[in-house]
């Protein structure tokens, strides 16, 4: 009785270490990410991404983030950007609309107040991406409609527009569905991560990863 003992007592000191050890597993590494709303197929692809080696935290400003996501190149760009993918950038209203093909003098006139008053422009606040988008290809740093109305979102753009026949608004490609039709494109542009110092380690990974 006293052997057997013996051996339980030596053994199980053992089998708790296996398991112990079998069990382990390497910390996630943490990497910041800033988006914008727009950018979320994009984040949807870098948690695929990240698996489980990395543990993703959203920030909410881009100077302190380690990949900030982005449809088009910012107007000053002092770090290191790589493109993942590239973007349609569309006006876009409901099918019923009025508002039928639009040149790029009539769709300026119409977000600057001077075309149909029916029609109710929607664009987004000045810091978006997309709203910069907009800006540099079709209003060159002229002002909107001061009776613009603010999306926060374009899932908030589309909802409106697929449900009002007098609006009219700014979408991605990617975010176009439902009962609207595009009027204008404004530009096809980069979908771009761009890191505070030149990538390496996981940073460098998770940025091939997004380029196939």
């Amino acid at each position: 009785m006293r052997r057997i003992f013996l051996f339980l007592t030596t053994l199980l000191p053992l089998l708790i270490s296996s398991c112990s050890t079998g069990t382990l597993q390497a910390t996630p590494e943490i990497v910041t990410v800033y988006s914008s709303s727009s950018d979320q197929p994009w984040l949807n692809d870098l948690y695929d991404c990240a698996e489980s080696s990395v543990a993703l935290s959203r920030v909410d400003n881009p100077a302190s983030a380690d990949i900030q996501l982005r449809i088009g190149e910012p107007k000053f760009l002092t770090s290191f950007a790589y493109q993942i993918d590239k973007e349609e950038v569309l006006i876009v209203t409901h099918r019923q609309s009025p508002v039928q093909n639009l040149t790029i003098e009539e769709a300026r006139a119409l977000f600057m107040g001077l075309g149909d008053p029916s029609v109710q422009v929607w664009v987004y606040a000045s810091g978006d991406d997309l709203f910069e988008v907009f800006d540099q290809f079709v209003m060159k740093g002229r002002s909107v409609s001061s009776s613009a109305k603010i999306a926060v979102t374009p899932q908030q753009m589309s909802d409106v527009l697929n449900s009002d026949v007098n609006s009219i608004g700014i979408l991605p490609r990617h975010w176009k569905a439902g009962d609207v039709r595009d009027v204008y494109s404004v530009a096809t542009v980069p979908v771009l991560v761009i890191t505070q110092n030149e990538p390496t380690g996981v940073l460098n990974q998770l940025i091939g990863c997004l380029q196939k």
